[in-house]
């Protein structure tokens, strides 16, 4: 059985805004008003149901304005899944920048979106935003750790920004989680356990982590409510080497002789020498998570909820030299010989880090629930970020000596959202319908971090500032969305999308001097059309459009990007992205599942992207305007259930997407060339054979093609550290139900140990057992 989600702003709005919204609403309504009394059936849009079970003939909902793909609770639960993200895995065209077990920067990548476009996806639980729209980066991941695995009953992924509900951060795909309530008392509790060999240059060693959860919920009257807990532990493979480029410079006679080198071709086939595993390295991660959530129905139409989550992270990076002297003692920094030849090592190559986050999500919501006519839904969250901390040491060694600590506490975002929507009632045959959204958004984004010199990196609060930024957004929308049923078969979904966004408050400290930046606006109007006809009872053709306005960030605009100790300069300058996306789709019922095919292409003028401005002198590098980037492709998948035998499911897509530089006058070196980090190919495979109602065997493979760590296409080399692999990877997992209270699995991911490569390395083989009770 698939599914897909029904879709999820408080301040006054702006004169501007209002009276954009006055001049729009006349051409929203006014076909939907003229067919006003006309019933109709369907789900409330944009609801899809697809089901496939025996001979059933999968239906998507023609109310639908884009291409939408699900994995529900009973098709995930027979994967590898610890974390959240991993219920994305074998999703089409669609990876997660996943390095380890509880990596804090798990990003999406999705069509032509790489995994660093972090601002360019959505994911929501119950309508609760998780995205991280402070930033654009993978330090900027969705906060996956407040939705537990265990929690979900289904996850959809609507591709592209055709729905006018949703923001232009949509450009690159929705993830829509939908969590469960309980009808009765019921209470959880699952113990995992993994483990993976890891072995690159000189580290060949065993890391290992666990997981522990539980919940308990029921329904009491009117109240229903579930309560969760989650501890996590792990420690990750290497992450990161400090390197240097081989040397042919002669050692001088005052060089420390040293050994334990490792030297291999880099990705642009630069010979580089290993020197260990740096400060982004070895990462020892805790983390604990608190949710509850209650639902409370005041009349059989009429319910509230309340959600409160907590999530404390913490972590630690091991890092290690592999040069010893003659004594065999290890040294960490300074002028070496090695094989006679002369390095200068820098006291930061080796320096290793911690820090730790405390994050809350609070959430309510208010909606109504009758099958037709108007229906209405508010929904409220803020998210906080405190006792936020980052601690670097200025040289590597043991110790506890001179570093910097960031704080980034106060940071933050507030989301309302306001929806109303019509649903007509069962219609006489032949006559026209509409399904009608109208809703309000507003959100505000708020950062706020300090750096400080300190003279104890693993604790000290700071003896000097080194640098500060901060700033706020505010983006307000008013959208209008129907579904118009004009002929038995044609079904046409148009909307708009008016948005004021503000940028304020920004500025930039460093040491004594702190620069502030002048505010910025920008309003926008976004269209929306797809028009869908069946062309049998399993057969369905929809063509979509849609323009859509991706606003910075506050850290692109203030905060610029920092990697270790270089700070790449921020641009309060920046326009906001402006993409054009259309898809062309076949939906086909059969084989007892649903395949699809779709074609599209997006045309995005303004990208915004950190990279080398080469047409002024000095060169700068910061998050830039890149004029414009095409991506265009094609995707075909098909899920579906006893394919070929009963009791056999399967999943597998697989998708060609070309993304290029089309105009870049900052950069003119990188036109042509394939955009950062878009591979061509992508395809899945997984297949679940249920054993009688007590076991089941799953086989997956996931492949991704090859792709560009650089916007100039000089990344030649790409599968080794530093450049961004292709690879094949497969896994495996088997379950078995012990008796209605118990069950167990033992598991597998990347079965052959593949070296594969995002920069960093991924994870070897990685070895699954974990035992479920039930009550």
């Amino acid at each position: 059985m698939y599914h897909s989600a029904p879709r999820g702003a408080p301040a006054r709005a702006s004169r501007t805004a209002t009276q954009a919204w006055v001049r729009l609403l006349p051409f929203m309504l006014a076909p939907a008003l003229a067919h006003a009394a006309d019933p109709a059936t369907s789900m409330v849009l944009p609801a899809i149901t697809v089901t496939a079970s025996g001979g059933s003939r999968p239906a998507t909902d023609p109310n639908s304005p884009a291409s939408t793909e699900s994995v529900t609770r009973e098709q995930f639960q027979n994967w590898n899944v610890v974390n959240t993200e991993d219920t994305l895995k074998y999703l089409p065209n669609l990876a997660v920048r996943k390095r380890f077990i509880g990596d804090l920067n798990s990003t999406i990548a999705v069509r032509g979106t790489n995994n660093i476009q972090s601002a360019r996806g959505l994911v929501y639980a119950d309508g609760l935003l998780l995205s991280n729209l402070l930033g654009n980066g993978y330090s900027f991941p969705p906060s996956w750790s407040m939705v537990f695995p265990d929690d979900i009953e289904r996850v959809d992924v609507a591709y592209g920004p055709f729905s006018a509900l949703y923001p232009g951060n949509s450009l690159g795909a929705t993830v829509l989680i939908t969590t469960r309530m309980p009808d009765e008392f019921e209470a959880h509790a699952d113990v995992k356990a993994f483990t993976q060999h890891f072995s690159l240059f000189g580290v060949d060693r065993s890391f290992n982590g666990s997981e522990q959860s539980a919940s308990i919920g029921d329904k009491v009257g009117k109240l229903s409510y579930l309560l969760g807990v989650n501890h996590l532990e792990n420690t990750s493979q290497p992450m990161q080497f400090a390197t240097l480029a081989q040397s042919g410079t002669p050692a001088n006679a005052t060089d420390t002789p040293v050994t334990g080198a490792h030297f291999y071709d880099n990705q642009t086939n630069v010979p580089t020498a290993v020197l260990g595993v740096n400060g982004g390295g070895i990462q020892h991660t805790i983390q604990d998570q608190f949710k509850l959530k209650l639902q409370y129905d005041f009349t059989p139409t009429l319910q509230a909820g309340a959600t409160l989550g907590y999530w404390h992270q913490r972590y630690s990076s091991e890092t290690s030299t592999f040069l010893r002297d003659a004594d065999g003692n290890p040294v960490y920094s300074g002028n070496v010989n090695i094989g006679g030849y002369h390095y200068a090592i820098p006291a930061s190559a080796l320096a290793p880090s911690r820090g730790e986050s405390e994050n809350w999500l609070y959430g309510l919501s208010l909606k109504t629930r009758r099958a037709t006519g108007w229906n209405g839904e508010a929904l409220a969250s803020y998210y906080s970020v405190g006792n936020s901390v980052a601690r670097t040491a200025n040289a590597g060694g043991p110790g506890n000596g001179p570093g910097l600590a960031t704080f980034g506490d106060g940071t933050g975002w507030k989301t309302l959202d306001l929806k109303a929507t019509y649903t007509p009632a069962r219609p006489a045959p032949g006559l026209a319908a509409h399904w009608l959204t109208l809703g309000y958004h507003f959100d505000t984004y708020f950062v706020n971090n300090t750096t400080f010199g300190t003279l104890q990196w693993k604790e000290g609060q700071g003896s000097s500032l080194a640098n500060a930024f901060a700033g706020r957004t505010r983006t307000q929308a008013f959208y209008a969305q129907d579904a118009w049923k004009f002929l038995p078969r044609w079904k046409f979904v148009y909307g708009l999308r008016y948005e004021d966004w503000h940028a304020y408050d920004g500025s930039q400290a460093l040491g004594a001097v702190r620069l502030p930046y002048a505010s910025v606006a920008q309003q926008h109007v976004s269209p929306k059309a797809s028009l869908s006809f069946e062309a049998t009872d399993d057969l369905t053709l929809r063509a979509s459009v849609g323009r859509a306005y991706r606003f910075p960030t506050a850290g692109e605009l203030f905060q610029g990007q920092i990697n270790g100790s270089s700070i790449i300069n921020n641009n309060p300058d920046l326009q906001a992205e402006n993409g054009l996306s259309k898809e062309l789709t076949a939906e086909w019922a059969h084989w007892n599942g649903l395949f699809r095919l779709s074609l599209f292409q997006d045309d995005v003028k303004n990208t915004i992207f950190s990279q080398t401005d080469t047409t002024v002198i000095p060169n700068v590098t910061n998050f830039q305007n890149i004029d414009k980037v095409r991506s265009r492709g094609a995707e075909l998948s098909y899920q579906g259930q006893d394919v070929g035998v009963q009791g056999l499911d399967v999943m597998a897509n697989v998708a060609y997407t070309q993304s290029r530089i089309r105009a870049n006058s900052q950069n003119p070196a990188t036109v042509g060339k394939y955009f950062y980090r878009v591979p061509l190919w992508r395809a899945n495979l997984v297949g679940t054979y249920h054993i009688g109602e007590r076991a089941s065997v799953t086989a997956g493979v996931r492949y991704s093609g090859r792709q560009y760590n650089t916007l100039t296409n000089d990344d030649t080399n790409p599968n080794v550290f530093g450049g961004t692999s292709t690879y094949t990877v497969a896994d495996a997992k088997f379950t078995y139900k012990v008796n209605r209270y118990s069950e167990v699995s033992v598991g597998v991911d990347n079965l052959f140990d593949q070296r594969y490569f995002v920069y960093h390395p991924y994870p070897g083989r990685t070895l699954y057992a974990e035992a479920r009770l039930r009550m």
